[in-house]
């Protein structure tokens, strides 16, 4: 992140962004509001969706703010740390709601998401998120959440069908999964998935949301030996695993973690361990999508670079998504009424610095359009190696085990 404390970054978000130039000072503003884990165990992956939100507000506001239907605006973050506590974000939604704030931004994890949606839904406001997944969101009669990735059922569908591209081919699988509103329902996809591109399940493994100790789990792999293991958890939890299984000699040929991989804090906890594994990726700077702002991802991600040293994830390309796409949808509807808003956003086809975002009916990513890509960690980056159409390097395969790894 930015070389500043966590306090400063907390204050300045719920803050006004930077002072308006005298010409601009006449400029009406349009307040974002919303929740977000700047601290607890969601913040790791929470920072990166509220630098991708920064940032795209910082960069519309220099460029002059936005103009909708004739007048001008500078956007203003009205964000605050919910520290990885649904209940803490409930109260800070329905505190803003109280400020009459129209429009709202998404805080990081199903648990959270999940819940504060519900309270914007009932007042009829628009939210835009790039943080929860859970099919419940998407299932529950929601009009007005708008969710930046497809529902967690859907999001494996590609992932299966990189598998059958594998030679040699794996045939069997085991899954593990956390206790969470998102991790539940993202395994259900990996099994159904999984199983109908013709592969075997060996056992499916249910932890606690948040991971103490998978050993018995471990031991179990170890002695029914999966070609593949494919976990379906958090950040944190994907690390504690991924070192328990490196500690007590557990390889598989194939390990898959949705999330975790992604970061870069997770590459260099592992180090040269972390070499070969797979994971789901909604983004990379090096693709070529067109954006009505920022012009391209290469652009957005040098503009990032300017502003934070903590490096880039697709989250937070994900977070400034979400701002590309409602000041869009405001343009479109030429208004900033939030029911005009809303529809606008349902009926959203846009190409933009994260690739091309289209809702399904129920308000989730498309599963085809917005689906992820596989990636893979390779010299310590991450990488994309499906499909072929968007790799950045090629995939290693066979994956060497724990010890043979350089």
């Amino acid at each position: 992140m930015a070389r500043m404390s966590r306090r400063a970054l907390i204050a300045g978000t719920a803050l006004a962004l930077p002072a308006l130039r005298p010409a601009q000072a006449q400029a009406k503003k349009l307040v974002f509001g919303g929740s977000i884990p700047l601290s607890g165990g969601a913040a790791e992956t929470g920072l990166n969706v509220h630098n991708g939100y920064a940032t795209a507000v910082k960069f519309l506001n220099e460029q002059g703010g936005v103009d909708i239907a004739g007048t001008k605006y500078q956007l203003e973050l009205k964000l605050f740390d919910d520290a990885s506590d649904p209940s803490r974000a409930t109260t800070l939604i329905q505190r803003l709601l109280d400020d009459r704030v129209d429009f709202f931004l998404g805080s990081f994890g199903s648990s959270i998401v999940l819940p504060t949606a519900a309270i914007t839904e009932r007042a009829e406001k628009p939210m835009v998120q790039a943080g929860g997944g859970s099919d419940q969101i998407f299932t529950q009669g929601n009009r007005y959440v708008f969710g930046m990735f497809p529902r967690a059922t859907r999001q494996f569908q590609s992932t299966a069908a990189f598998f059958k591209t594998l030679t040699p081919q794996p045939k069997t699988f085991s899954v593990i999964a956390t206790n969470d509103a998102f991790s539940k329902t993202f395994a259900a996809g990996i099994v159904k998935d999984t199983q109908a591109a013709g592969f075997q399940l060996i056992e499916n493994y249910l932890l606690p949301e948040q991971i103490s100790d998978a050993s018995s789990v471990l031991s179990s792999i170890r002695s029914k030996t999966p070609d593949m293991l494919l976990c379906a958890m958090h950040d944190q939890n994907a690390l504690l695993v991924a070192r328990q299984m490196i500690a007590t000699g557990t390889n598989v040929n194939l390990l898959f973690q949705g999330l975790g991989p992604q970061l870069a804090s997770y590459r260099e906890a592992l180090g040269k361990h972390a070499t070969g594994i797979f994971y789901s990726t909604y983004w990379d700077p090096r693709t070529t999508w067109k954006d009505p702002f920022f012009e391209s991802p290469a652009k957005f991600a040098a503009y990032y670079a300017k502003n934070y040293t903590r490096p880039i994830a697709y989250h937070v390309a994900a977070g400034a998504a979400c701002i590309i796409t409602y000041v869009s949808a405001m343009q479109k509807a030429r208004s900033i009424d939030p029911v005009k808003v809303r529809d606008a956003l349902a009926a959203t086809d846009l190409e933009t610095l994260y690739g091309r975002i289209k809702f399904g009916p129920d308000g989730d990513g498309d599963a085809t359009l917005m689906g992820p890509s596989v990636g893979q960690v390779l010299k310590g980056a991450g990488e994309v190696v499906y499909p072929a159409g968007g790799k950045t390097a090629d995939l290693l395969w066979p994956v060497p085990a724990w010890d043979k790894k350089s």
